[in-house]
């Protein structure tokens, strides 16, 4: 690793990880890599183009026509899929539904990583997912493991797309985590898992600033080491 300093946050889905990797990045001027932003917007491309999962060689043709790309506006960090902000669509319930079986494929995968990795040439980032700490950053000075209560996580959730007008009872979303939670941790290609040196933030009962506070202080370290190296 050179000096740059690179933070990888993992855990199950809606346990606010990109609010955690958004709020770090603000605070730390760093870049922010949205990968959960990625494989939505290859599922959603799937979805619009009939794409069976089925077949490899649809599905690798699919994503050879799949260019992303990252801006900021407003403060707020959008993805662009071949040029399009789908930054809204990608967080509807039918792609919520797909895309932990599009993600594992391994096709899919290897092409995200290699992305996620070319990104990460930049110095100082947050990156959020699923595989960060393990796969795609094994040697990341610092990562964290996100875990919640299930019931929580969908309360948050359910909220959240109902802010947005978004129509979904809170029982379809509970199910939609829980048979989110079972595909990543046993899928084969880089299923969820803790890196043996992650360290854990269970936020069932933290608030946005509880937890920015609790990763900072758990950073604070590797930032003094790393502006010793600089200097």
């Amino acid at each position: 690793m050179t000096n740059n300093l690179v933070i990888a946050i993992d855990g199950y889905s809606s346990c606010g990880k990109s609010t955690l990797a958004k709020g770090l990045a603000r605070k730390l001027h760093f870049i922010y890599i949205d990968t959960g932003a990625m494989y939505r917007a290859v599922t959603l491309y799937f979805l619009r183009n009939n794409i069976d999962l089925a077949d490899e060689e649809m599905v690798a043709g699919a994503l050879r026509n799949i260019h992303l790309n990252f801006h900021s506006r407003d403060y707020q960090t959008h993805i662009l899929l071949n040029g399009e902000d789908v930054s809204e669509e990608i967080r509807q319930m039918q792609v919520s539904q797909q895309v932990s079986e599009v993600s594992a494929l391994k096709a899919v995968r290897d092409e995200m990583v290699n992305q996620q990795q070319r990104m990460g040439k930049s110095k100082n980032i947050v990156m959020d997912g699923r595989d960060i700490g393990t796969t795609v950053f094994p040697d990341a000075q610092v990562k964290i493991f996100m875990t919640a209560d299930p019931k929580v996580r969908a309360e948050r959730r359910f909220k959240e797309l109902a802010a947005k007008g978004q129509n979904s009872t809170l029982e379809e979303v509970f199910e939609n985590i829980a048979h989110r939670d079972y595909l990543d941790t046993t899928r084969k290609e880089s299923p969820l898992s803790r890196a043996h040196d992650a360290i854990i933030l269970d936020n069932t009962e933290l608030t946005e600033e509880d937890q920015l506070q609790f990763a900072l202080e758990k950073i604070e370290p590797f930032l003094a080491n790393c502006n010793q190296d600089e200097a």
